[in-house]
């Protein structure tokens, strides 16, 4: 009779967040003293809140300190997050197809996009991506603006045919001083104005379908997986 294999038990919640916690120190030496500062100052509020007002009082001194504590624990799993997050990303950085997976994995509620890019400069890899969200139609260029101003300009051409009265922004990411670090990028795209609804997002979205994609995309780049590296949500 063929033997039965047992699938591999998943890590429980401690152990995944053990590790997001390795993987992110290698990278992220500070990453301890930030999660330090962000557990101990809600404590210690909670203790000087607990002495100033519940003092003599057992249940509220208790209380304000389990408190400070619990508020701890939840602050240093977003520090961790965040930090994570962002060795994530800086290990990819600079490496085509670095915003591509950004889109697949970062993109904040209300933008819409995909990894694979709208345009791609077979010689350089500098590539131009798509998203449409509240603030309209972002094109993206991966690499030296010197090099992906051309090709935003001649994607923004080809947007506005179908779209003629919809918005289009460029956002830079590359080596340049005031290009937006990987990192950033995402909340990059909330900071634009509000220019569209759900409705119209999910309209121009399907408009834009329209335009032919540009073959042989390239893919993420290997690295730390950022959507592998998030801590876990406290239930």
């Amino acid at each position: 009779m063929a033997r039965t294999t047992t699938p591999a038990k998943e890590p429980g919640r401690i152990r995944q967040m053990w590790n997001v916690f390795q993987m992110t120190r290698r990278y992220d030496p500070l990453v301890v003293w930030y999660l330090l500062l962000a557990f101990i100052v809600p404590v210690a509020v909670g203790i000087v809140v607990a002495f100033l007002i519940s003092r003599g009082q057992i249940l509220g001194m208790v209380l304000y300190i389990l408190a400070g504590v619990l508020l701890g624990v939840l602050l240093a799993m977003i520090v961790l997050g965040r930090r994570a997050e962002k060795a994530a990303y800086s290990q990819i950085a600079g490496q085509p197809g670095a915003v591509g997976s950004v889109i697949k994995s970062g993109l904040r509620r209300g933008w819409t996009g995909t990894e694979m890019p709208v345009n791609i400069s077979p010689r350089t890899q500098d590539a131009v991506y798509r998203v449409v969200g509240r603030g309209g139609i972002v094109l993206i260029g991966e690499g030296p603006q010197n090099r992906t101003q051309r090709m935003l300009e001649d994607e923004r051409r080809k947007v506005q045919r179908i779209v003629p009265n919809v918005e289009v922004h460029f956002v830079h990411v590359g080596p340049d001083a005031d290009s937006v670090p990987l990192h950033r990028l995402a909340s990059k795209l909330t900071r634009f104005k509000k220019a569209l609804t759900t409705a119209e997002i999910s309209a121009v979205s399907n408009r834009l379908a329209s335009l032919a994609r540009t073959p042989g995309g390239i893919g993420i780049p290997k690295g730390m997986d950022p959507t592998k590296v998030r801590a876990p949500r406290p239930r």
